[in-house]
């Protein structure tokens, strides 16, 4: 049996450019980080005293006998590109799905690397992130930029560079105690809305090729919000007031990023003290994010408090074997 713990990714700027349209032609660039809360997809070979040979378990149970007849869209296609049989896959998580913390990509990234694992192959960092955008946009046809699959499979607070050439992660170099600080000033709310990252990012899609000001100055503020961090002489709050700015940058992108509920929520929070924010993932639902000093956080607690705060810490480690036991395994002479 394997077991794989993957993060989710909280993405604070340049969201959009990382398009393959877009950056191929433009360039692109993220500032992301990971935090400690995860995806769990143990995964082991179903042992033969059933009448299926695969039983896949996520927010159903799909027990099956050829992978082709498999749901799932991502696990059919994964089993299929890495030639998996007879698996008895299971998948957890600490947060729901569809709320824009790339929870599907981790999900992808863990599922891969669980895969590797069981075949008794070790995974690189780039392997998992390389596999997963190849699965997700190619194989599962699914629109969408690539942050999210190489976030969860390297883990940390990074800077993702993208051009004609691919991409290129690099960690933001700032002390612990900045961090720290950085940590402490970030509170996350939940909406209660959860939707389809696809849908929204469809839409985004179409909307890129006349908006390439705004995600040139979506791109201009991944080297503001870097300068930032890692110059100990700016004022951290300038973060929080980059958050709000491409915040508002990004809502004038696509209709279907922000809702009126979601910004009167918003709207809220800067009256009880939040110097800026943003919703996380594509849009339309999912997670608030706001940057707030300590002396105003109850006052922010009291405001949001219809809805669920999400305490967190920033992780580093990325997608990781938590459990290895080795199996022996001999495929059926006619297999799926």
């Amino acid at each position: 049996m394997v077991i794989t713990q993957t993060p989710f990714r909280m993405s604070f700027f340049g969201g959009g450019t990382d398009f393959p349209d877009y950056y191929k032609e433009h360039g692109g660039a993220v500032l992301s980080t990971t935090f400690d809360k995860y995806c769990y997809v143990s995964v082991r070979h179903l042992p033969r005293f059933f009448d299926y040979r695969n039983e896949i378990i996520y927010s159903k149970v799909e027990r099956v006998e050829h992978t082709a007849d498999i749901l799932h869209p991502a696990i059919r296609n994964a089993m299929q590109m890495m030639d998996m049989h007879e698996l008895r896959l299971t998948y957890d998580a600490d947060l729901p799905a569809r709320s824009g913390l790339g929870t599907s990509s981790s999900f992808a990234v863990g599922m891969l690397n669980a895969f590797y694992a069981l075949k008794g192959k070790y995974a690189s960092k780039k392997q998992l992130a390389d596999g997963a955008i190849y699965l997700e946009r190619e194989l599962c046809a699914e629109t969408g930029g690539i942050q999210d699959q190489i976030a969860a499979a390297y883990g940390g607070l990074n800077r993702i560079d993208f051009d004609a050439d691919g991409y290129r992660v690099r960690p933001v170099i700032i002390s612990p105690e900045r961090k720290r600080e950085l940590n402490d000033n970030l509170m996350m709310f939940f909406t209660g809305f959860s939707r389809f990252s696809s849908d929204i990012q469809e839409g985004t899609k179409k909307a890129l090729a006349d908006k390439t000001a705004e995600l040139e100055e979506m791109r201009r503020l991944v080297d503001e919000a870097e300068a930032v961090l890692t110059y100990k002489d700016r004022d951290l709050s300038e973060f929080g007031r980059l958050l709000d700015h491409t915040w508002r940058l990004k809502r004038g992108i696509s209709g279907g990023i922000s809702t009126d509920i979601i910004d009167d929520m918003y709207e809220t929070a800067k009256k009880a003290g939040a110097i800026g924010g943003k919703l996380l993932g594509a849009g339309g639902g999912g997670f608030l994010l706001f940057y707030v000093e300590k002396d105003r956080r109850a006052e922010l607690m009291e405001a949001m408090k219809e809805l669920l705060y999400i305490p967190f810490e920033f992780e580093n480690g990325g997608s990781t074997v938590i459990h290895y036991s080795p199996e022996s395994y001999e495929p059926r002479l006619k297999n799926a």
